[in-house]
């Protein structure tokens, strides 16, 4: 009778095993972890005004927080005919404007000792009734703050004298007259756009001013 040489069925190794179980393992983590993702949308670029919420800096709607996109500031025309509004009672404040814009201008006698720019207690009354009317008319609107001075003295002392009324009327309108900072540009002009002629004395009063430029929301370009 032949003898059958029957050897035993070898066995894979185990560490075959072990390497495909944790393949499995991984495989089933990522199918669940891609299947559990949340969607996250990109955040929107808030661009309109009246969809924002709360501003506690100023404790003030920050809706008066002025559009992604901004006026033309250096296009401002000071020279405009003068107009007048019902609640501009003050004949101190000069009212000009077009449909672009209106300038509240003040006077530096107005608001200002000659050669300072600490603002006199008489210009609360003045500034407040600006800023009535800026309720009333131009809520929520971009505002440019532009100190003008005369030709006296030298071009920098004269942008940075411009500069320090311009922003101490800015910090008014913001810390009594409850704007938004963020509503407002400042900008100081100095010498450059007078009004009147500087060869007189009159001409050099009336350059010497701060103006208050209200663009309503509808004439601010996207």
């Amino acid at each position: 009778m032949a003898q059958l040489d029957v050897q035993p069925k070898q066995r894979s190794p185990i560490w075959i095993w072990i390497v495909l179980a944790v393949v499995l393992l991984g495989v089933i983590f990522l199918l669940a972890r891609g299947c559990n993702k949340s969607y996250q949308p990109t955040a929107l670029k808030t661009t309109d005004v009246d969809s924002v919420g709360k501003n506690s800096t100023n404790n003030v709607d920050s809706a008066k927080t002025v559009a992604t996109s901004q006026p033309d500031w250096e296009s401002v025309d000071f020279d405009l005919a003068r107009s007048s509004y019902n609640e501009v009672t003050d004949t101190a404040i000069a009212v000009r404007g077009n449909t672009k814009y209106t300038i509240y201008g003040l006077g530096e006698n107005v608001l200002f000792a000659p050669n300072d720019s600490k603002l006199q207690g008489s210009a609360d009354g003045r500034l407040q009734m600006i800023i009535n009317s800026l309720n009333k008319r131009f809520k929520y609107a971009a505002i440019g703050v532009y100190g003008h001075t005369d030709s006296t003295g030298t071009t920098e002392q004269n942008r940075s004298l411009g500069a320090k009324r311009a922003n101490a009327v800015t910090d008014w309108l913001v810390n009594k007259g409850g704007l938004a900072r963020e509503m407002i540009s400042v900008h100081s002009l100095g010498e450059s756009q007078p009004i009147a002629e500087n060869g007189s004395a009159r001409g050099r009063q009336q350059n010497r001013s701060v103006e208050i430029v209200a663009f309503p929301r509808d004439t601010v370009k996207n």
